[in-house]
């Protein structure tokens, strides 16, 4: 069994654990932008000692390419944290954006975000 199995996916408009990718509407070739990940967008997810989003990672799969490039990881401290994070990056070349998210209680969830040039 891979990692990849375990991750879950789902309609972050009714499911509270999945990682929403929001750029700009116009991105440009090798200049910086704001990526915004945010878990519990239009479901509050709890964020307690008990049951919280404990950090998010973001990728990029370029279409020219086979292997996922690490963009960041955010680690995030319950209570006092919110499930949301803001990263500058530039891309170069058209790609898809990849968030994780985990959560301390129900695993490893997914979302994906086309950017084209």
């Amino acid at each position: 069994m891979g990692i990849g199995e375990l991750i879950k996916s789902a309609d972050w408009k009714n499911e509270k654990h999945v990682p929403v990718i929001d750029i700009p509407e116009a991105v440009i070739p090798g200049t910086a932008f704001d990526v915004t990940i945010t878990v519990g967008k239009e479901i509050a997810h709890p964020n307690t000692i008990e049951h919280h989003i404990k950090w998010f990672d973001l990728y990029v799969k370029y279409d020219d390419g086979q292997l996922l490039v690490h963009l960041g990881h955010i680690e995030l401290t319950p209570v006092t944290t919110q499930s949301k994070a803001v990263l500058s990056i530039k891309l170069e070349k058209s790609g898809t954006l990849i968030a994780t998210s985990y959560c301390n209680i129900h695993g490893l969830w997914e979302s994906s975000r086309k950017v084209d040039f």
